[in-house]
């Protein structure tokens, strides 16, 4: 267990399933950059209590599907146990970002406005969706906007400004 604050995390992926007989895990991946964590991370965090596991090999085994070696899970038993956990990396250790790139997570809780300058309301989810992302906008006393991330619809992305701006279609904002 760390004592580091949530925030100072990122999910990486959830464990899918034994693989194999000596403890190696199947995880669903939710990074792009596999080939980061197997060069530069040395430990993973599982679970709520984020418990710290010495990351041994790292194989993309398919799209989106990484096989995991944890140096303290030896044992196809001990890796069936672990079915279903998340795995976190320190942000520290997250590769690189070039200028036009983000984490999901920044995106909660931007404030959403139009080009003209009319408040739509608060980024309160980020749906992964084959096509790309979708932001699901919170607006008060109206349903949900949802707005797909594309350059079409988003003029401006101020993350440290803690905004967004929108040029909306008509009918996207109803």
């Amino acid at each position: 267990m760390t004592d580091l604050p949530p925030d100072e995390f990122l999910l990486i992926g959830q464990i899918a399933a034994p693989f194999g007989i000596r403890g190696q895990i199947k995880v669903k991946s939710f990074t792009d950059r596999p080939d980061h964590l197997s060069r530069h991370v040395r430990t993973v965090y599982l679970g709520d209590e984020r418990t710290p596991l010495t990351l041994g090999g790292v194989i993309e085994h398919k799209p989106g599907v990484l096989v995991i070696t944890l140096r303290e899970v030896t044992s196809r038993e001990a890796a069936e146990a672990l079915r279903g956990v998340e795995i976190y990396i320190r942000a520290g250790e997250a590769a690189p970002l070039a200028d036009d790139e983000y984490f999901l997570h920044q995106l909660i809780g931007l404030r959403a406005s139009t080009e003209d300058g009319q408040v739509i309301g608060q980024v309160r989810e980020v749906l992964e969706t084959g096509a790309g992302e979708v932001l699901v906008i919170a607006r008060p006393d109206h349903p949900d906007a949802l707005v797909p991330m594309v350059r079409d619809f988003i003029v401006a992305l101020d993350i440290p400004g803690g905004r967004i701006v929108i040029r909306p279609i008509e009918g996207l904002l109803r």
